[in-house]
């Protein structure tokens, strides 16, 4: 398959790699000195137990119309980052072109082809202005659940740290044959991505932990493993992981993990610093919206209480306001 990747970082990264590495055909949109590293070296991926791989033949360009039009386009950067990627969009989808976004949290078409009475609203803290909506085509979207834990090493390379799992899954529910064979081109690289039928269920059974963990992380500069064996912090990720799922149930999602498992789950990943730490450390404005303010909005929609949510929501929002207006970043530094 022709697979165009919008973002050269560490999901990104690993995704591209891993499918070039099978023989798909891959094309990566990529700038500065990530682009230019993947030019002269191809991507480099390091494995959880260090051995690496090259996957030299793939491409790379930060011109989107010298790419042209795909089979699928994967858009693997943040969520706040998609709306600036979309004037070119175009240049890259066809009208047989699958659209994946791989962003963590709601995603901003959370409510199409959703059913009940939340169907079609917008979700404005991931679209504020209804942007995303308008612009990117989304009887050619199929959801996605992105597991793996990497994070860019060095321009061009890629360190895998755990997980293969990319659950997809048609918006309405329903099977279709481009998932399938998305899901067929996904397993000759070596990745799991079934297709499911609730893949909203999915989405909140990732988010679960994240919407805790994340901003517990960046607030404290603790691991995953630190936050769960740490009894108070424990105790606050429990609670906010209680709202969240009374929220979830509200939207008619059921959670099949209890929640002391998936607890357990972030501690067995041990001492991993969250994306938003590494973001806070790095002084790269942390994605706040899609995994924490998103579901105080669903709270809100649905008339569901999320205190401590939304407490935590406000002060991770004032962490990264303050380093914004002093241009700084946040790392702990030993005595």
């Amino acid at each position: 398959m022709k697979v165009a990747i919008i973002g050269a970082g560490a999901i990104g990264g690993y995704v591209g790699a891993k499918l070039a590495l099978a023989g798909e055909s891959v094309t990566f949109l990529a700038r500065g000195a990530n682009l230019q590293a993947i030019r002269e070296r191809g991507i480099r991926l390091v494995a959880a137990d260090g051995s690496e791989q090259v996957a030299r033949d793939v491409a790379a360009t930060d011109r989107y119309a010298d790419a042209g039009v795909h089979d699928v386009v994967v858009l693997a950067m943040k969520a706040h980052q998609v709306e600036a990627v979309l004037p070119d969009l175009p240049h890259l989808v066809g009208p047989a072109t699958v659209v994946v976004p791989m962003q963590n949290g709601i995603p901003f078409w959370y409510f199409h082809a959703h059913g009940g009475a939340l169907a079609g609203t917008p979700v404005r803290s991931v679209d504020p202005n209804g942007t995303l909506m308008a612009n990117i085509p989304l009887a050619q979207v199929l959801g996605c659940v992105v597991y793996p834990a990497a994070e860019l090493a060095a321009p061009g390379v890629v360190r895998h740290i755990e997980g293969d799992r990319f659950p997809i899954g048609e918006l309405d529910g329903s099977p279709s044959a481009r998932a399938t064979r998305l899901s067929e081109c996904f397993a000759r690289a070596g990745l799991k991505a079934p297709v499911l039928t609730d893949i909203r269920a999915e989405i909140w059974l990732k988010l679960w932990g994240n919407l805790t963990f994340n901003p517990i992380s960046a607030l404290t500069q603790a691991t995953l493993a630190g936050i769960c064996q740490f009894p108070p912090s424990r105790e606050l990720a429990a609670h906010m992981m209680q709202e969240a799922q009374a929220v979830a149930n509200r939207l008619g999602v059921t959670f099949r993990v209890s929640l002391d498992k998936r607890i357990a789950g972030a501690e067995k990943v041990g001492h991993h610093k969250t994306s938003m730490l590494q973001d806070i450390e790095a002084g790269r404005a942390p994605e706040i919206e899609a995994l924490v303010g998103s579901v105080v909005e669903l709270g809100r929609l649905t008339g569901t209480p999320t205190p401590r949510i939304e407490a935590v929501y406000l002060l991770v929002k004032l962490l990264a306001h303050t380093m914004a207006g002093q241009h700084a970043r946040l790392q702990l530094q030993p005595l």
